[in-house]
């Protein structure tokens, strides 16, 4: 949710196969990110692409970087209005597993 009158800049990331460099089995290799707002989509991912925009945004929050541009793993960088969205993680192909979304707001 996003409070207040004014917009938010926010990275919400679904990271897979980037946990398997910390340990992590059982990995959902290939994770889908989708954002709605109620039941409009607003935005979805499937495979980051290693823009400069995310990288830098993930060290302006200090995440974890994920492993290259050709990693699985998913993130999107939105502006969002206030109010409510949910973020949902699936498996492409029906893929199941492990995966660990995270939302940061931006400074």
């Amino acid at each position: 949710a996003i409070s207040g009158n004014v917009p938010k800049r926010v990275l919400i990331r679904a990271a897979g196969p980037a946990l398997g460099t910390f340990g992590v089995t059982g990995v959902l290799t290939n994770p889908r990110l989708d954002l709605y707002r109620g039941a409009t989509l607003l935005q979805g991912n499937d495979d980051w692409g290693g823009g400069e925009a995310l990288s830098a945004a993930f060290g302006q929050v200090g995440a974890f970087q994920f492993p290259g541009a050709t990693s699985q793993d998913a993130a999107l960088l939105v502006e969002l209005d206030p109010g409510s969205y949910t973020a949902q993680v699936s498996g492409v192909g029906a893929g199941t597993g492990v995966a660990l979304v995270e939302i940061y707001e931006l400074p």
